[in-house]
């Protein structure tokens, strides 16, 4: 089936953030808060790596531009934290609306914007091929599991944007496989990865960046590379 490995991924979130809620009792939340810093630490080498990917600096920074322009008016940042809020709200959690929020925010950019997410699911819609969304799936679920005993169930109804985002990408795919060269899924990854190097600064509470204003980021480099003269 063509969502098989958004399904895998899917299930691989739950399963982890699950565990991290039964190991949250047994961590005191300054060990989760630092933690939670190393993740970043770690978030961040993981977009520095994948950035290397791009081939064309200035397709980079006109899609961060764009990309982020459209995604301040747009909002998007406002509209997953009050996502997070309501469900919250709706679960009546006992650890505050806001960690919930931070959660669910945080992990739900984190497993969307990189590059294993988009050119894995990519690869399933193209391909039928699901080993990068497979290998994907075994690190989210590990890092679930630590983001969870630190930010609590939210990180497990990131579970639901995964999916969606994933599933759309996948199906969508096939339709644009034509535009999708080599070049382009590159600077795209590149791109995302700049994203998750944000993100990784405001895990370590070093920047304050509206990520999910940034979402529209990565897919800018399709239109630009047919754009931009070679």
């Amino acid at each position: 089936m063509i969502l098989t490995g958004v399904g895998v991924n899917t299930a691989a979130i739950i399963i982890g953030a699950l565990a991290g809620i039964l190991l949250r009792k047994r961590i005191s939340s300054e060990l989760g808060d630092f933690l939670g810093q190393g993740l970043g630490i770690c978030v961040i080498y993981v977009g520095i790596k994948g950035s290397l990917a791009g081939e064309n600096t200035m397709i980079t920074i006109l899609s961060i531009v764009i990309g982020g322009v459209l995604g301040h008016y747009l909002d998007f940042d406002r509209h997953m934290e009050n996502l997070g809020v309501y469900a919250q709200k709706k679960l009546r959690q006992g650890d505050g609306s806001s960690r919930f929020a931070e959660g669910f925010v945080s992990y739900s950019l984190l497993v969307c914007i990189g590059a294993m997410a988009i050119v894995g699911s990519m690869q399933s819609g193209m391909n039928n091929n699901h080993e990068i969304l497979f290998s994907k799936a075994l690190i989210d679920g590990v890092m679930a599991v630590v983001m969870a005993a630190a930010l609590g169930i939210g990180v497990g109804f990131a579970a639901i944007p995964v999916f969606l985002y994933e599933g759309v990408i996948t199906l969508a795919s096939s339709f644009v496989a034509v535009y999708l060269t080599e070049t382009v899924i590159n600077e795209m990854a590149c791109a995302g990865s700049l994203l998750i190097i944000m993100l990784g600064l405001n895990m370590m509470k070093m920047t304050k960046i509206k990520v999910a204003n940034f979402l529209l980021t990565p897919f800018i480099p399709i239109i630009l590379c047919r754009l931009w003269p070679r």
